[in-house]
């Protein structure tokens, strides 16, 4: 092996490490903006039932009870609400509502279940704003 791979080499761990560490800290940032959307739901009297809840179609960043209704939650965290709304995309949309019809399967009522779909935002001061019925 020549010098100049064994450099090639060496970069591309740096890259995969710089990588690595850049995924645990946006994994670490996004269950800290779920933390602060979950105090945020508890504190209105509106108990979690679930975090990240997984299904087949998608995943549930968080699932409340508000009275009857339940209300399922997508978390975005960006330096603004604006960008964090913007990075809700079609696709996760999908994700989220085929994932919430396999949640109701499991529940007494089913999908005669009263339900809501919120987005919770998180900017970069710790913020919290809550767009209920983003999805309806």
């Amino acid at each position: 092996m020549s010098l100049e791979g064994s450099w090639s080499e060496i970069g591309r761990g740096h890259a995969a490490a710089r990588r690595a560490d850049r995924g645990r800290v946006n994994h670490a940032a996004g269950a800290a903006a779920e933390d602060s959307v979950v105090r945020h739901y508890t504190e209105r009297g509106c108990p979690v039932l679930a975090r990240r809840w997984r299904g087949r179609g998608g995943e549930i960043d968080v699932i409340a009870a508000d009275g009857d209704a339940l209300v399922f939650v997508e978390v975005k965290k960006s330096r603004s609400h604006d960008a964090a709304l913007g990075r809700v995309t079609e696709r996760q949309v999908r994700r989220l509502m085929a994932a919430a019809q396999e949640f109701l399967a499991t529940r007494p009522g089913g999908l005669l279940t009263d339900v809501r779909f919120d987005i919770g935002t998180v900017d970069a001061s710790g913020d919290v704003r809550i767009l209920e019925n983003a999805l309806a």
